[in-house]
This record gives structure tokens, sequence and C-alpha cells, in this order.
């Protein structure tokens, strides 16, 4: 019977795989865990992980203005807003008079406000309700991506694995102390610039994945799943991006099989991941460390 159901399956994973839709979809949706999941150790050792919620919802917020806009290409409008909020969320974040997370708390939960106050004054569809929902929480438009949706993937992926390989030592000096790595020379500023300037693009092409409310979970999760176990920053880096993508195709696999939604199925996946994680680095005693 268990070999019976497995053969089932297969058949029916071998199926979808032949379909060009589903081989976009699994190529963008690991690529963008495995990018988020990189920069997702820098913000959460910087204290910063809740910048992908921020910028999630300003995202949120660009789109509901581009949607009632009627905009060809919502990206146009999307992208320089997110990337703006990411450069002003650092900029107020290293005021004195304003903490990091106060920053980002008061323009996530403002932008949330807005665009959800501007769709339901000026709605651009009889359904709000699917509209808001959809891009709170994912929708099937992962499985409608082209040719240029990929092509923009793998060239962020190339670019932030090109970021951490040349940039490496620097990036560590910048997380782990600032201060001192101004001192010796590094630009800290305008590593924490890229830094964000790369998690803001990331934010809004994981936007189709999980929707917005989700997106932060891809940024936090392996990060905070892969430092359970190990204490070495190279050694997290490595676990957290491998981690990603076994959650992300897990995720997408259990989807496509359960016909479950997309985000939701992932964001759970890597939850399970954290607490396997979390059991592994207590009985070792390394999660205690």
């Amino acid at each position: 019977m268990n070999i019976l159901m497995k053969s089932d399956v297969m058949v029916t994973l071998a199926r979808y795989f032949e379909m060009d839709f589903v081989k976009r979809a699994f190529i963008v949706g690991i690529l963008i865990a495995f990018c988020a999941s990189l920069l997702g150790v820098t913000l959460v050792l910087k204290r910063f992980s809740y910048i992908g919620d921020g910028l999630s919802h300003v995202a949120f917020a660009a789109m509901c203005v581009a949607m009632i806009s009627s905009l060809s290409n919502n990206m146009l409008l999307i992208l320089p807003v997110t990337i703006g909020a990411a450069v002003l969320m650092l900029k107020t974040g290293q005021n004195a008079k304003i903490n990091g997370d106060a920053a980002i708390a008061m323009i996530s939960v403002g932008s949330l406000a807005v665009g959800y106050l501007l769709i339901n004054k000026f709605p651009p569809s009889t359904n709000v309700a699917t509209d808001v929902c959809t891009t709170l929480f994912g929708s099937t438009s992962i499985l409608t991506l082209s040719d240029s949706d990929v092509l923009i993937c793998v060239i962020m992926s190339v670019v932030v694995v090109i970021f951490y390989i040349f940039y490496y030592n620097k990036v560590f000096a910048v997380t782990f102390d600032e201060n001192f790595a101004r001192a010796t020379g590094i630009r800290a500023s305008a590593y924490n610039t890229s830094l964000a300037v790369i998690i803001a693009i990331i934010i809004v092409l994981a936007m189709n994945l999980v929707g917005s409310l989700l997106v932060s979970a891809l940024v936090i999760f392996p990060a905070l799943s892969a430092m359970r176990v190990f204490k070495n920053f190279k050694s997290v880096v490595i676990c957290s991006g491998i981690l990603s993508v076994i959650c992300a195709t897990t995720g997408l696999i259990v989807s496509i099989l359960n016909d479950t939604p997309v985000g939701s199925t992932i964001v759970a996946v890597d939850m399970v991941a954290f607490l396997l994680f979390s059991l592994v680095g207590f009985v070792t005693g390394r999660g205690r460390a």
C-alpha cells in the first residue's frame, strides 16, 4: 500500500514538473528563499530583522496605489517606493531619538493602514476582500510567472552571492561591530545601504510567493533555525541558505500535492524546521550557549 502511494505521488509530481509554469514557480521560490535567508542572518544579528516585515507593509501600500492607478507594470511604483523606505528605515533607525524597531514599527503600521484605507476608498475591483487577502497572504500569481520574472530572480541571486563572497569579511565586521568597522576604514553606511536596497528588492519579489504579511518569515526563520545549532557566522550563513532551499522546495511540493496556499505552506515548513533545530540545539547543548 505504501509503495503504491509513493508511486502515485511520484507520478503526480512528474506530471506537474512537465508544466513550464511549475518549473518557473520552483526556480523563483527557491532563489527568493535562498537570498532572503542569506540577508536574514545579517539582519537578525544586527537586531534589525523586522525590516522585512516593515518593508513588506510598505510594498503593500505601494501595490494598493498601483492597483488603484491601474498601472500596466506595478513594479514601476512598488520597487522604488520600497527601496526608498528601506533607506529611510536605515537612516531613521540610526537616529538617537528614534530606535530602529520604533522607526520600523511606525513606517510599517502607517503603510499598512494607508494602503488598506486607499484600497477600500478607491476599490480597483468589486471584490475588495479578495484583492486584500491575495496581496497580504500571497496568491496563485506564483504560478503565472513569466520568463522575465525568473530572469530577475536569477540575476538577484547572483548579485547576493557575489556580494557575500567578495565582501564577506566587511559584511562580517559591519554585522558584529559597526563602530570598529568604521574605525578600520570600512564604509559601514555604504554596506548597510546596499543591504537595505537588496533586501527591499527581494521583499518585493517575495510578495508573489508568500504575500506581504508572511514575507518576513523567509528572512527570519532559516537564520534563527541555523543559530540554534551553529555559532560560527560562516556556518550559520551556509546552513541558513541550505535550509531555506530545502524548506521552500518541501513547501512547494506539499502545496502542489495537497492544494494548500503556497506561502502559508512554506512558512509552516520553516516553523517545523525551526522547532527541529531548536530541539537539536537543546539536546546538544548548543542552543543554551
